[in-house]
């Protein structure tokens, strides 16, 4: 695997996501900078504390992604949070799985478009981004659910 295709695979962190405490009801924004078996992080302006339940939802996808989460860590990084959480039901795991390739998809598109000044639709970026990424993305996604 190349240096190139290791470094993207690495997931995008521009993906944007809501994270709403249950003791409020406005949610706050953040980005997601990694995805595991079961859970992810994210950058946010605000700490937050383990043990903390969390409503996670990702917009960027249809159907919307939502679930609920657990604060399992929360660490400073520079002028931000990094946070990571765990899915509170399995199935939210495997779902996170889709999203995240689907984030990678459209990560894709936009760079290619910054890159090359192609316009990809959704179609068109899906059969590039799998066929360039998508044995690496399932070695990656496979090595991370054996830990």
């Amino acid at each position: 695997m190349t240096t190139e295709k290791r470094n993207f695979i690495r997931h995008p962190s521009d993906i944007p996501i809501n994270v709403q405490p249950e003791s409020q009801i406005v949610p706050k924004e953040g980005s997601i900078c990694d995805v595991s078996a079961g859970g992810l992080a994210f950058f946010s302006e605000n700490a937050y504390e383990p043990n903390t339940s969390l409503k996670i939802k990702i917009q960027l996808v249809n159907p919307v992604f939502e679930a609920g989460a657990r604060v399992v860590w929360c660490n400073r990084s520079g002028n931000l949070y990094e946070v990571g959480v765990e899915f509170l039901e399995t199935k939210d795991a495997f779902r996170i799985r889709m999203v995240e390739q689907i984030c990678h998809i459209e990560h894709y598109k936009n760079e290619i478009k910054e890159k090359e000044g192609r316009l990809l639709n959704g179609r068109e970026a899906a059969l590039e981004w799998i066929n360039k990424y998508a044995d690496s993305f399932e070695r990656l996604a496979s090595a991370q659910s054996e830990k």
